[in-house]
């Protein structure tokens, strides 16, 4: 993949579908050949390419850094898993995950309940199913989970009121990211990787026709 050709809205569409459910990449390997390109077009794509590569790792240490600053203030910390769970509905597989393991937790108490928890059928155009299809959380759409959470989790934040310890972490692990980014050379591996999936993506829409 020419990370140099891939916009930003490109990014945030592959990094919503990928699958987030890979272990993070080993620590030796997150911490090794740093190095410093004066080149924008060299930097973009670099930066591009590790937070697509690095996403699992990313997260955590985004996590790791808000646990930190809430680590005095339980309700802070329940408003932290809340707003990571905000980010993660907007993850094509966690969302499915998340929707099929919930459903099938229910079913062992409730059938019923867990028959209303499915989604829709899709509608079907000329024999295919539309493109313009809504993802659905436990038979939700996936925007009425995504305000809930986010909702609540605002609510908590301003009831722990650490809400600009909060805003200040936030800001340094973003920085630390973007840091780490730019400065971590791509290797080999993350190319195949990243091969690999594009391999997948074709195959699986190739396998859908």
């Amino acid at each position: 993949m020419d990370w140099g050709s891939v916009t930003a809205d490109d990014l945030i569409g592959a990094l919503r579908e990928v699958d987030w459910s890979s272990p993070p990449r080993p620590l030796n390997e997150f911490f090794s050949k740093f190095s410093i390109t004066r080149s924008y077009p060299k930097w973009s794509s670099r930066l591009k390419c590790n937070l697509y590569y690095y996403r699992t790792n990313y997260f955590i240490l985004i996590m790791l850094i808000l646990g930190v600053a809430c680590i005095m203030r339980p309700l802070a910390i329940v408003a932290a898993a809340l707003t990571a769970l905000s980010f993660a509905f907007l993850n094509d597989s966690f969302a499915v995950t998340f929707s099929e393991k919930t459903t099938r937790t229910v079913r062992k108490f409730s059938p019923h309940l867990a028959a209303k928890m499915r989604p829709p059928h899709m509608p079907v155009i000329r024999g295919r199913p539309s493109s313009k299809k809504t993802m659905y959380i436990c038979g939700q759409p996936r925007g009425v989970f995504v305000f809930v959470f986010t909702s609540a989790s605002l609510i908590l934040w301003f009831a722990s009121g650490s809400l600009s310890t909060v805003l200040w972490a936030v800001v340094i692990a973003l920085l630390a990211t973007i840091i780490h980014a730019s400065v971590r050379t791509p290797n080999l591996k993350a190319r195949l990787n990243t091969f690999r999936e594009e391999f997948r993506e074709v195959w699986r829409n190739y396998s859908d026709l």
